[in-house]
């Protein structure tokens, strides 16, 4: 017989990433390496779960491909006009239309530290 852990209170779940996948095919993880997403709440470091399956609205938190790199920003779309916005005020956003641009999938879940957010 022995006395519970105080620290049982504290202790968190482990992710068991099949049950954030729903497309395992078309689903890719990233890490993000910089800050420009941190007012989204996506620091440096986070993982990203990224479905390409799913088709980007305004307001996701996209992947997408800018002139040949990799970047991740939120989506804005109004009438015809597609932007690419950091939540970063000193980033200029990338429109859709004229740049070498092209959105590869859309983030469905952001794990900090090891839990999901």
């Amino acid at each position: 017989m022995g006395f519970p852990s105080p620290a049982a209170d504290y202790s968190e779940q482990r992710i068991d990433l099949n049950e954030l996948i729903r497309h395992p095919v078309a689903t890719y993880f990233f890490e993000v390496d910089n800050d420009l997403m941190k007012e989204a709440h996506i620091p440096s470091g986070a993982r990203l779960v990224v479905d390409r399956s799913l088709r980007p609205a305004s307001g996701s938190i996209v992947v997408a491909v800018v002139n040949g790199e990799w970047v991740i920003r939120r989506l804005k779309v109004r009438g015809t006009e597609r932007m690419l916005v950091a939540e970063n005020p000193k980033v200029r956003p990338v429109p859709l239309n004229g740049e070498e641009a092209d959105v590869w999938g859309v983030v469905t879940y952001i794990i900090i530290n090891g839990r999901e957010v």
